[in-house]
């Protein structure tokens, strides 16, 4: 099990558009696995390669620890797209592991379209709904470096401020390891 440290709020690598996965090798498959166990030591649903300092266009989901989702099967998206959003919108509460303990009311659409590759560079056709629209969706913006800071209302950005500042500058209480490298960080 290999532990990666997650990238915060503040880092370069999330705020950046990743790059297309062109084949997946060794590598790509020991990032995919040091994910999930990076994903599950933080107590996370999702990860995207950038949190992890990977520039690659790979994230990934594991619900089954969440009541109702006992059998969910853990899924790897090489490559995703959202071809396909509804107009119709749920409002739900979400988290990042690059944000930690931070949580916003996020405006998704409820049904959404998704294609992606498997690790084998198999293409797949997901249509997903209501929460599992909603973490995708979540996951996606990552890879296009948008964070869910972006999408909540002013007022909430106010009253998150002075928390994102400490977790910036690593003037806060990590339960999982995190970036510490200056190359990660906005100047």
């Amino acid at each position: 099990m290999a532990l990666l440290p997650v990238t915060l709020i503040g880092d370069k690598i999330l705020r950046k558009k990743t790059s297309l996965v062109q084949n997946v090798d060794i590598k790509t498959i020991e990032l995919i696995k040091d994910m999930f166990d990076t994903m599950r030591n933080a107590n996370g649903i999702g990860l995207a390669a950038n949190q992890v300092g990977a520039d690659k266009s790979i994230f990934i989901i594991d619900l089954s620890e969440l009541e109702g989702f006992e059998k969910t099967k853990p899924m790897v998206f090489i490559n995703p797209n959202i071809v396909e959003r509804s107009q119709e919108i749920e409002i739900g509460e979400e988290g990042c592991l690059s944000i930690p303990d931070l949580r916003g009311d996020i405006a998704r659409s409820k049904l959404i379209e998704i294609n992606y590759f498997d690790t084998d560079l198999v293409e797949h056709k997901l249509e997903a709904e209501k929460f599992l629209a909603r973490v995708i969706q979540h996951e996606f913006d990552h890879l296009q470096g948008i964070l869910f800071t972006d999408l909540v209302g002013n007022n909430e950005k106010k009253k998150m401020r002075r928390e994102i500042l400490r977790i910036k500058k690593r003037d806060y209480e990590f339960r999982y390891p995190v970036t510490d490298d200056v190359d990660y960080k906005i100047a």
